[in-house]
Formats: structure tokens, sequence, C-alpha cells
């Protein structure tokens, strides 16, 4: 079942045995490094009793060979310890290479929706921070586990040998260990989970309130952002300290269990010395592997609650990478080629929510090399009909077509391959300014950039740049102006070899004459292309070849501007108040 611990576990399992063969290895180099290490107790119990009281009778050769084998066998045990350290660190960053690509690669196949819906900061959270936890936990604490296993088998088995009177002390102890531990770790795993969740949020926070800074100080809301971000914070270091706090306890818990068990094993120990079934070097072994044997299991209980934090990041990372990819094609589905630009729209309704329709029965008409705009107040459906389009999102009633292709019926690929499309956002990335103008026709040649930014109206400023088209770009551009980011997003749409452009608001930016010198030079370069223009400022679709006025998610008006103006309908009441 998604989302428990155990599949959590056989999930991150599964990863780790994409490298079984070096888990493999790694289990031996455990195996002989805790073998080596517990030989060591016994070498100690056969020197003590080579020490027996009196003068000169001391077998010191003895007591120095085994002194001399045990350092040895500690060293090996050291040396194959080391190996293991950088056998399970490589390992882990191998594990984590592949789940933070898996995790990647699907937020790419995921529908524009769950992006409208999450946090970016959160998402981030869960690719980084998240993560991290679980590559921290694969490098140091599974090594843990299996050295705690192996030790504490080793040392009980070594226990038995030497007195299984004394390990009746372990019946007692051990289970009273593990009832203790369950119960508090039981505990503890909602609180980590919690703790990833506030981080996230807080993370999310944060990125929205960096990215709004200009806004947010605009309306003085700096004092208010503060104590939002303190109650945030609050929440999140709360969590992370119930968290920490409760996983915590057992640790000194299982200690104290540990602790008992060794006062008890002295005291059942001596009396059994008094009685002559044991010898003092017996003893000093069983004490030492009491020890191994306890140790590890405390070593175990204090890393619980670091393995509950890396299951809860694991969970969520998991998640994440489990939310349902975009639907996929038809299995006939097929590509759009030879594309004219003929747009139909048939009674499609639509609403981001089933019971929340907005476009009711829309239905339009965009013939080959028309430019179409579409105009409305806020909210009345404009964006969402470039969605529609698109395909990032699917109509719930009505069909759309492109040269008489169901949309439906065809790869989404190839569909969204047909537009080029300019938003009023502008996405930019770090790289060159030929980078980016480049961006979406493969092996574009520096003429077809120039030639696309001067039609964009954005050559000249290039070439006053140091490097030309060669000057890097900082991240989305921050060190460029808002309008000649908006320049250089429409110089990519105009390179691409698209049958029909899609402009949202994407002069919004710019000065009006820069404006309609670039609606010039759009013409001129789309011609025999269809071209979708959603706009607010009226004065820069006057020349459309049709209008679409659309209110309340239908279409209440189309045709020319002077036709819309004479009807003196609700274009003429929008055109009038802007213009008066």
């Amino acid at each position: 079942m998604k989302g428990n611990k155990k599949y959590t576990i056989f999930r991150l399992g599964r990863y780790m045995l994409q490298y079984k063969w070096l888990l493999l290895l790694a289990l031996f180099l455990t195996i002989g490094s805790n073998l080596f290490s517990l030989i060591g107790p016994m070498l100690s119990g056969y020197a003590i009793d080579a020490i027996e009281p009196g003068f000169q009778k001391v077998e010191f050769e003895k007591v120095f060979y085994y002194i001399i084998l045990m350092i040895g066998f500690y060293i090996v045990s050291s040396f194959l310890s080391y190996l293991l350290s950088i056998l399970m660190i490589y390992i882990s960053r191998k594990v984590v290479y592949r789940m933070r690509k898996d995790v990647f690669d699907n937020l790419l196949m995921l529908p524009v929706g769950y992006f409208d819906t999450h946090q970016t900061g959160d998402i981030i959270s869960c690719i980084s921070y998240d993560i991290d936890t679980v590559n921290t936990s694969l490098s140091s604490d599974l090594v843990q586990i299996f050295a705690t296993i192996i030790t504490v088998i080793g040392a009980f088995s070594m226990m038995i040998v030497i007195s299984p009177k004394l390990v009746l002390v372990f019946l007692f102890t051990v289970p009273l260990s593990m009832f203790l531990t369950k119960k508090i770790t039981k505990r503890t795993r909602p609180l980590f989970k919690n703790r990833s969740k506030k981080l996230g949020e807080l993370n999310g926070f944060i990125e929205e309130m960096i990215s709004g800074q200009k806004t947010l100080k605009a309306y003085d809301q700096e004092e208010n952002t503060i104590h939002k971000f303190d109650d945030k914070n609050k929440e999140a270091v709360d969590a992370y300290y119930k968290a920490e706090y409760y996983g915590s306890v057992t640790g000194p818990t299982v200690n104290f269990i540990n602790n008992l068990s060794l006062s008890l094993i002295s005291v059942f120990g001596a009396l059994l010395y008094l009685v002559g079934q044991m010898s003092v070097g017996n003893i000093s072994s069983f004490v030492l592997y009491s020890r191994k044997f306890s140790g590890p299991i405390n070593e175990a209980a204090n890393i619980i609650s670091e393995f509950q934090s890396a299951l809860a990041a694991a969970e969520r990372v998991f998640q994440l990478m489990d939310e349902k990819p975009e639907p996929f094609d038809k299995a006939e589905a097929k590509e759009l080629e030879e594309i004219a630009g003929n747009v139909e729209i048939k009674d499609v309704s639509f609403g981001y929510q089933k019971d929340n329709i907005i476009i009711h029965n829309l239905n339009l008409n965009a013939q080959q090399g028309k430019l179409v705009a579409v105009v409305g107040p806020t909210g009345a459906g404009k964006t969402t009909f470039i969605n529609l389009l698109m395909r990032f999102y699917d109509v719930n009633d009505g069909n759309i077509y492109v040269d008489k292709e169901n949309i439906y019926d065809v790869t989404r690929k190839s569909l969204r391959k047909s537009y080029a499309m300019v938003l009023q956002d502008t996405w930019l990335f770090e790289g060159t300014i030929f980078e980016n103008i480049a961006y979406g026709k493969e092996n574009a040649t520096m003429e077809e950039v120039v030639a696309a930014a001067k039609a964009a109206k954005i050559h000249s400023f290039i070439k006053r740049l140091p490097n030309g088209y060669h000057t890097i770009l900082s991240d989305d551009g921050t060190n460029i102006s808002k309008g000649q980011k908006q320049l250089l997003t429409i110089a990519r749409a105009m390179l691409l070899d698209s049958h029909m452009l899609i402009l949202d608001e994407a002069t919004s930016n710019v000065d009006t004459r820069t404006e309609v010198q670039i609606q010039h030079a759009m013409r001129k370069l789309m011609e025999h292309k269809t071209c979708f223009v959603i706009a607010h400022r009226l004065s820069t679709i006057q020349n459309a070849d049709v209008i679409l006025v659309v209110n309340h998610g239908e279409i209440v008006e189309q045709g020319t501007h002077k036709e819309l103006l004479k009807k003196q309908g609700f274009y003429y009441q929008l055109y009038k108040a802007q213009f008066e």
C-alpha cells in the first residue's frame, strides 16, 4: 500500500538492488570486519587466563602472543570498516543520483495542473532536502544496521559457548528493549513525517516571498511578512523539536536496559566464579561480548530516529514520484503533419473542477493565416482558452480540431510543436542570449537567430551588450529588464518553424510604439500562419482579422474592430472604458 512504512522500505530496497553486486561486496566486508572484531574478546580472555597469581607464574610469551594477535585482528577489522564506508558512500551516491533523476524525469511528465496546485518551494525541498536526508541514511545508517545484525548474532553465539547460564539474563532485557523501542518508534514516525512536511511548507513560503520582493516592498508588507514567516518558522522548528525530542528518547532508554543487563551479568558471573563454574578470563570475555551484544543494539536505537527521518523523507519523494503523469496518447494517435493551421472549436465546456464549469458551449472557427484576437474582462476564460488549445488541460465536453483532425486523436508532442507560444510570464534560463532565442529550434544558425531578434526589435539592444549574442543571462534573466526579457521570448517564438502562434498578453511589458512595430513584423513573418492573441490593450489588436469577445466563458461577440464598434455592444463598452 502506497504511503506506508513497508511500501517505502520496499521502494528503497528496489533502488538498492540495482547495485546488488556492490551490496553483496558490502555484506562480505561487514561480515569480515565484525568477525575479526569478535575474535578480540576471546583472545583477551585467553591472555587473562595466562596470568596466574604468584611470583613468576605469568606466561608473558603467551600473554604478548594473544595481545599481538588481538591488535592484528583489530587493525584488519578497522581496515575493512574503512573500505566498507567508502563502498557505502559510493552506493548511496549512485542510488540518490538515480532517485533524483527519476523524480525530475517524472516532474517533466506531470500535467500543468499539478504545478498550478503545488508550491514550487515544496517541490524543490523534496528534490533537494528530502533526497539528501535519504542519502545520509543510506551511507551511514544502513552500514550500522548491517553491522548490528552480524555483531549481535556473533556475540550471542560466543556468549552461549562461554556460559549458557549467563545468557539467560538477556531473556529479560532484550524483549524489554524491543518492546520499548517499538513503542517509541510508533510514536515518532508521524512526527518525522510532519517535520518533512513543515520544512517543505516553509521552503515554499520563502520561495514565494523572495520572488515577490518588489510587490512586498511596494505594499509595505515587510512587517506583516516577518510575522507570517515567524509563524511558519515556529511550526517547522516545533515539528523538528518534537521529532528529535521523542526520537532521542530511544537511545538513553535502551542504554539504561543494557547497563542493567551488564550489572546482572557481573553479579551472576561473580557467583559462578565463586562456585568454580567460570574462570576470570571467561567472565572478562563474556562481559566484553555482552558489550558487543548490547552496544550495537544501543547504537541501532540511536539511529532509529535518523532512520525514521529518512523514511519520512523517502515517503515524500516516492509520493512525488508516484503522482499520475499526463495521460498517455491513444495507441492509434497520429502525428500532425503538413499543418495548414485551421482551428475549429465545437461545443466545448470546461472547468478546472468538474462541479465548477467556467467555459460553456464555446464555438470558434479560426481559418488558416488569420489573426484571431481574444479579448474580455479578467476571469472571462481567455487564458483557459489557450490551455485547451495546447491540451494543457482536457475539455469536459466538446471537441477541438486542427485541420479537421480531432486533437484528442493526435499526439500531444506534434500538437504542441505546431504552436509557438509567448506568455505574459517570461521564462529565460541561465545561458547565452543565442541559446535562449534558439531554445525551441534544434540546430538554429546565428543568421536565423539574428533575423528573429531584428524582427522582435531586440537586435540593437543585444549588439550593445559587451559580448553581443554570447552574453550570459543570469537566472531567469534578472540582469535585463522585463521588457527586454519579453522581446527575447518573442524572438524565440518567431524563430520556430510552427504553423500557429499564441501570444498570451505577450507584449504587456513593452511600450506601445514597440508593440505596434512587433505586430507589423509578426504579421510579415507569420504569413499563412494562424495567430491567437490575447490582449487587454485593445489598441494592439485593431488590425486583427477577427476579434472574439469572451465573457463568462462564452463568445458573446465576434468580428473586426470596426464591425464590433458599430454594434455598440460589449466590445464597444470595453473599448470605451479604455479610451474614455
